[in-house]
């Protein structure tokens, strides 16, 4: 009863190699033991010595052996042999572990994935192909499971990046153990595409958002500049504004006439009346009517004289030169030409 009560962890990988290990601290505290197997069976069995034994802190704790069959029997005994502390008899293919998959390969079909290996060269009907995938977004793992050695999914979103990884999982009426291989490398995948990781797709992402906010922040400024100069032309027009050109408002002047001034006023007596009765204050178009009401009783011969009159150029007897000088406005200094006289201030020039 003592030696059935000892308790080991057996392992054969895949029908391979066989792995025996007991837990020697609490079973064999400071004393080596010594491991013996056989695939004989009947009563002439021959019994070989482990030759690869597994260690822990210098004691044997375990032995590690190639399989020669399906039926095994195991002893341990004292250091010297002697004496057996413990036997078992048991079938290896009941604690078979399968090889990783082999020749993994992914076949993409839109949102549909299909996943696929090489079939084991034994007992293939007792293994399962398990697949297992996450996206980023995901802090489980999704699995799928179906017979050796293909599987398939779908419903991926070719937006997101996935994680998959694979195994093969024994079947339990074909094992004692439920044992599973160890997983496959796990492979990054997005939309078909092999990545190096799911990091490359967030950086991409980032790298994206990046681009588009240095965009929007141009755009920004472009629109903000856009708008104070709007707003600095309106300041500027309203503190410095725009001299005009008298070369625009008496044009044939210079091109008809050749700055000949006593030859335009000839010509545009006329216009220099109009423009002037257009642009003078109502109290001073009262005050040249009044004056013209006057004239006409004492004076009938030179009725625009006085409407024209101003300072300066009262004593003049050229009575369309008055006219040009009530068109100038207001100024802060006299300016003669041609026997004529005219105020002017900074904001106005003349060109003869």
């Amino acid at each position: 009863g003592w030696k059935d009560a000892i308790n080991t962890t057996i392992i054969n990988f895949n029908n391979e190699k066989m792995q025996i290990t007991w837990k020697t601290k609490e079973l064999f505290p400071n004393v080596n033991v010594s491991f013996f197997y056989t695939f004989d069976e009947g009563k002439h069995k021959v019994w070989k010595p482990c030759t690869t034994y597994l260690l822990d802190q210098g004691y044997n704790s375990g032995c590690l052996f190639k399989t020669e069959g399906p039926t095994l029997a195991i002893s341990i005994r004292k250091s010297n042999g002697s004496e057996e502390v413990f036997l078992k008899k048991l079938k290896s293919d009941f604690y078979i572990k399968p090889n990783r998959p082999e020749n993994v390969t992914f076949f993409w079909k839109e949102d549909t994935v299909t996943v696929s290996c090489n079939e084991p060269e034994r007992a293939a009907n007792c293994l399962r192909l398990e697949l297992q995938y996450k996206s980023k977004f995901d802090e489980e793992w999704q699995s799928r499971t179906s017979k050796c050695c293909s599987v398939g999914e779908q419903g991926f979103d070719p937006r997101k990046c996935y994680s998959f990884r694979v195994r093969l999982m024994r079947l339990l009426h074909c094992n004692v153990v439920n044992y599973s291989s160890d997983w496959e490398a796990e492979t990054f995948w997005m939309n078909g595409t092999l990545l190096d990781s799911c990091d490359d797709d967030i950086t991409s992402q980032s790298n994206t958002v990046i681009v588009l906010s240095c965009s929007l922040a141009v755009l920004l400024m472009m629109l903000i500049l856009l708008i104070l100069l709007c707003k600095w032309q309106r300041v500027q027009m309203s503190v410095l504004p725009a001299i005009p050109d008298p070369k625009c408002l008496f044009t044939d002047l210079f091109n008809d006439h050749n700055g000949n001034l006593q030859e335009w006023l000839d010509k545009n007596d006329h216009v220099v009346l109009q423009t002037k009765l257009e642009y003078e204050e109502p109290e001073s178009i009262t005050e040249a009517e009044s004056q013209q009401e006057d004239g006409k009783n004492s004076d009938t011969q030179r009725p625009l004289e006085k409407i024209f009159t101003f300072s300066g150029a009262a004593e003049n007897n050229d009575g369309k030169a008055a006219q040009m000088a009530c068109l100038i406005p207001a100024s802060n200094t006299m300016a003669s030409f041609g026997g004529f006289h005219t105020l002017r201030n900074d904001d106005m020039y003349m060109m003869l």
